[in-house]
C-alpha cells in the first residue's frame, strides 16, 4: 500500500510530465508514447512470465516425480569432477 506522501509524488510527476509533454513537437511526443508503450509491454511480458511460473510451481502435474526413486547415484558415474 503506497504512503500518502508516495501518492502526492506521483500525482506531482504526472502533472510535470504531462506539462513537459505539452511542450514537445509532435515527432517528439510520438516517441515518448511509444517509449511509455515499450515500458508497460515488458511490465506485462514480465507479470505474465511471473503468473506462468506460479501456475507451473503450484500445479500438481509432475507430483509423481517426487515419488519416484532415483535411478541413478554418485556412485554410477565414470567420472566426477570437483
Amino acid at each position: 500500500m503506497r504512503k500518502k506522501d508516495d501518492i502526492m509524488t506521483r500525482e506531482k510527476l504526472i502533472e510535470k510530465t504531462i506539462d513537459r509533454l505539452s511542450k514537445l513537437p509532435d515527432q517528439k511526443l510520438k516517441e515518448v508514447s511509444d517509449f511509455a508503450e515499450f515500458l508497460l509491454s515488458k511490465i506485462e511480458d514480465r507479470n505474465l512470465t511471473e503468473g506462468i511460473q506460479q501456475l507451473a510451481a503450484d500445479s500438481k502435474s509432475f507430483k509423481f516425480l517426487e515419488d519416484e526413486e532415483d535411478l541413478y547415484s554418485a556412485s554410477d558415474l565414470k567420472e566426477s569432477y570437483k
